[in-house]
């Protein structure tokens, strides 16, 4: 893991096209902001965790359905 100190309006690159700005520092609260093309998701970590459970669950119930086509009914 790499560690990095920004202070309030600095940034930090990733890659050619990504930006993560510190806008606002409050307490024990960052605020951040992420300049990323349309193409790249950006989640916070437990919304990504949700969808990634989600998929999973998908995929698991859609071969249980392709698993019973193959059963004669």
């Amino acid at each position: 893991m790499l560690v990095l100190t920004r202070k309030e309006n600095e940034s930090i690159m990733i890659g050619n096209d990504i930006e993560v700005k510190v806008l606002d520092l409050k307490d024990n609260q960052v605020k951040i902001g992420v300049v990323a093309p349309r193409s790249v998701a950006v989640h916070r970590l437990e919304v990504y965790q949700a969808i990634q459970a989600e998929n999973a669950q998908a995929a698991a119930a859609s071969q249980v359905e392709g698993i019973a086509n193959l059963i004669p009914g």
